[in-house]
């Protein structure tokens, strides 16, 4: 990728499994078209992570379905470690949008995961004790 394509990027994907227990694997992306449909790179990273190797089956098989930008290159970081719970009408990815459309440039970190499990962990934000 050469630095004056704005059509593609590196990405990088937090998988978060479990918000109480921080359960969350990274996984990185690059050349992606960034001019593509949000609803189709959610559709090939769930075809992706079902055969990544190095995941493991829980992370294989959870059912994610919901991507937010956590933060972009250069940018601030949310003082929570496992998700920024702040802005989502501006940070969530909106099916139908591409991914550019929504925000999302070169070197930009997105969360990718169970929209019902970040309600939850919103209302009650704690880490659970070992």
């Amino acid at each position: 990728m050469t630095s004056n394509d704005q059509h593609s990027g590196t990405l990088t994907i937090r998988l978060i499994r479990s918000f109480p227990h921080r359960n969350i694997k990274h996984a990185v992306y690059k050349d992606v078209d960034l001019t593509q449909n949000v609803d189709k790179f959610i559709n090939f990273l769930i075809d992706d992570i079902s055969k990544k190797p190095g995941l493991p089956p829980p992370f294989r098989k959870f059912l994610f379905n919901t991507l937010k930008i956590q933060h972009k290159a250069h940018g601030a970081k949310t003082s929570d470690p496992v998700i920024n719970t702040e802005n989502d009408d501006q940070l969530i990815l909106i099916s139908g949008r591409t991914l550019q459309d929504s925000g999302v440039e070169h070197e930009t970190e997105i969360s990718f995961f169970n929209r019902n499990d970040y309600e939850l962990y919103k209302t009650s934000p704690k880490q659970e004790s070992f």
